[in-house]
């Protein structure tokens, strides 16, 4: 009826969404914070600067990465010699189109280490071989920077 009051055991029909937007939010924030960290590459190095364009079939490829203290790594698997990363490097080209490898050396890295390394990619199969090297700044950029 119009005037009787509601009842304390009424059912609630409507969903409280506030701690499913809570916990949304939350989740959001620990992705945004984690994702940079996924991202980064297994060894750190510093790239020698260089005038070059980006090559267009770089979507396919196979990266060998070489730390100044001679650390290697194939993509995301870290190796301790060159002959334990063969075998591994051989499939990868196996099932690469383009057979693309990108050299990424630290520029304090040993030059016999970073030809031992062109040596097995070319040996593994590999077609085209090109070094990674660190874009210099614009100068628009420099004056934003600073």
């Amino acid at each position: 009826m119009a005037g009787t009051p509601m009842d304390d055991d009424d059912i609630v029909a409507g969903i409280n969404v506030t701690p499913l937007v809570d916990v949304c939010l939350v989740l959001v924030i620990i992705f945004m914070v984690t994702a940079p960290l996924m991202s980064d590459p297994l060894i750190k190095v510093n790239l020698p600067r260089a005038n070059a364009q980006a090559h267009d079939k770089e979507q396919d490829k196979i990266t060998l990465t070489l730390g100044k203290d001679g650390r290697m790594a194939l993509d995301e698997k870290e190796f301790k010699d060159v002959k334990e990363m063969e075998d591994e490097l051989k499939v990868k080209l196996a099932n690469s189109e383009s057979k693309l490898v990108i050299l990424r050396a630290d520029g304090d890295a040993t030059h016999g280490r970073l030809t031992e390394l062109m040596a097995a990619a070319k040996d593994a199969g590999a077609e085209s071989m090109t070094i990674a090297t660190e874009q210099p700044r614009s100068l628009a950029a420099q004056a934003a920077g600073r």
